[in-house]
């Protein structure tokens, strides 16, 4: 998706990973205390009560701070409602983060579905300051927003909700808390093993 004269027009510009997750009220299970012999547990409505979809982009570029971006949409229960992500929620976060850092952006993404559509690609062909390139299949060690749901995941476990509402609160929390913390954004990217090398005149 990405043509040879975008990506050497967006040299300067900011190298962007975006992945997506899913959340519900079920919470993640994690290792926690006990008394010995009794198995912690915790109650949750077996009810259908709907889905937080999240979409999660980490923009980096040599000699600039690294950010955190997100968009999050919630899907209340119901027969035929979407549950995920459209076209037009990405594309959304890719505008706000084109108007943030006022920059060229070099998209990298996997293969999902909506992102390799042709609505996307007629989006994608829409601005010029977009370049996008796809991760290989099966590569998730190679994108580092995929340590960043692992992180908020982990300080989710074991956490039940009563209510949808109240669920994006705490998934928004831990989200910010992780956008005043470049460092350790580095240290996501640091553990996909990748680097970004500031290109050398011929």
């Amino acid at each position: 998706m990405g043509g040879g004269k975008r990506a050497r027009a967006a040299c300067g510009g900011y190298v962007c990973f975006e992945d997506e997750a899913g959340f519900t009220r079920r919470p993640p299970r994690g290792r926690t205390w006990g008394r010995r012999g009794v198995t912690p547990v915790v109650t949750i409505s077996g009810r259908r009560s709907g889905r937080l979809s999240v979409a999660g982009l980490i923009a980096m570029r040599p000699g600039s701070r690294t950010r955190l971006c997100h968009r999050l949409r919630s899907h209340p229960a119901g027969k035929g409602t979407r549950r995920s992500m459209s076209e037009e929620d990405f594309i959304a976060l890719l505008d706000g983060v084109h108007q943030f850092v006022r920059a060229p952006i070099v998209l990298v993404w996997d293969r999902l579905n909506t992102h390799v559509s042709r609505r996307m690609r007629d989006l994608v062909a829409e601005r010029e300051w977009l370049t996008v390139f796809l991760l290989p299949a099966y590569s998730p060690d190679l994108n580092p927003v995929e340590w960043v749901w692992a992180h908020v995941k982990r300080s989710l476990a074991n956490l039940a909700v009563m209510a949808l509402d109240r669920l994006e609160i705490l998934v928004r929390n831990r989200l910010k808390r992780l956008q005043y913390r470049p460092h350790t954004l580095d240290g996501f990217i640091a553990g996909t093993g990748l680097t970004l090398d500031t290109p050398t005149s011929p």
